[in-house]
């Protein structure tokens, strides 16, 4: 039997996630395998957990929990309380906040990539929403919304699809953004977020900077079958990528109001918007600039990029990233 079988029949038998150092006890409780010419067997185990994983075998899963990564067979997923192991990492981090960057310090990568693609976006602070205690509230609220406008070469036609039809001349996309998606579980909870909380816009994102890639199949089913759109953001906003696309849908109005209602930020971003479409050509560049200074700020160079990276503790370099 070969280490791989081993570990294999291991995670078959126990039908649960399990640590390295368990399968590799399990391994030596049914002698499955003979060590006698191995200097460090836990570490052998360990490194061909690793490499299920990295190599994308979709046999083998893991989520991080206080124990450290835990491994499973993916079919057994649905069986596993995966969300209890996720919680206590949770509670874990938040006794070790140093070193430690927050989904906040992401926004301002996402809004140097959406800026690289023509696309202005301002965050949505929840707190700041009437009735902002409310845990409900991040269902409702995107963390941040964006806009594109369409701009026809002619000044003419640019005018004249303003006055038909005010809407054909910009979309609003909604993100929601993650530090990580790791595990199946966490997938459909911040899927579903984004699809709640997009309700009102063209297009819906959800922006992860970790991406498990054994969760590509499940990202794609869901994708298509939803419409909501998934970035995946580096820490170089540049080589940032849309892993798939979010399907157009016509906007929601009384959402909008509603978000109005309870958000003076985006009450705010709504009515620079319309600015923007009734300004009469002469004011165009003051009410641009105008809207720019409203917006989410963005990296000049990269050097800012780097050190903006370094202070918060983002994982620069991509061989830093875990799979």
């Amino acid at each position: 039997m070969t280490i791989k079988e081993a570990i294999l029949k291991v995670l078959e038998e126990q039908k649960s996630a399990l640590t390295y150092m368990e399968v590799h006890d399990k391994i030596n409780e049914h002698n499955y395998i003979d060590w006698s010419n191995a200097k460090t067997p836990s570490d052998t185990v360990g490194a061909q957990l690793g490499h299920f994983i990295r190599q994308n075998d979709t046999r083998v899963k893991r989520v991080k929990g206080k124990r450290g990564f835990e491994y499973y067979l993916s079919k057994f997923e649905n069986e596993l309380n995966l969300s209890e192991i996720i919680e206590k990492e949770t509670e874990t981090k938040k006794v070790v906040k140093s070193k430690v960057y927050q989904e906040r310090d992401l926004h301002r990568l996402l809004s140097s990539y959406l800026k690289s693609q023509d696309t202005y976006s301002k965050t949505i602070f929840h707190e700041k929403s009437a009735n902002s205690k409310d845990d409900h509230q991040k269902w409702i609220h995107p963390d941040m919304i964006g806009i594109n406008f369409l701009n026809l070469k002619n000044k003419s036609s640019n005018s004249l699809m303003k006055v038909i039809n005010k809407s054909d001349a910009f979309n609003l996309i909604s993100y929601e953004i993650k530090k990580e998606i790791k595990s199946d579980y966490e997938l459909k909870k911040c899927f579903f977020q984004a699809v709640s909380n997009s309700s009102w816009a063209n297009y819906g994102y959800l922006v992860a900077f970790d991406i498990s890639k054994n969760l590509m199949d499940e990202m794609e089913r869901l994708s298509q079958s939803f419409g909501i759109g998934i970035i995946e953001l580096s820490a170089n906003p540049y080589e940032s990528k849309i892993l798939f696309s979010a399907d157009f849908k016509e906007l929601d109005f009384k959402t909008i109001d509603k978000l109005c209602e309870i958000n003076k930020d985006f009450e705010k971003f709504i009515n620079q918007t319309e600015t923007m479409l009734i300004a009469p050509d002469k004011y165009l560049k003051g009410t641009r600039k105008e809207f720019e200074e409203f917006c989410d700020t963005y990296f000049a160079t990269d050097s800012d990029i780097e050190k903006y990276c370094k202070e918060k503790n983002i994982p620069f370099e991509e061989e830093e990233k875990t799979v």
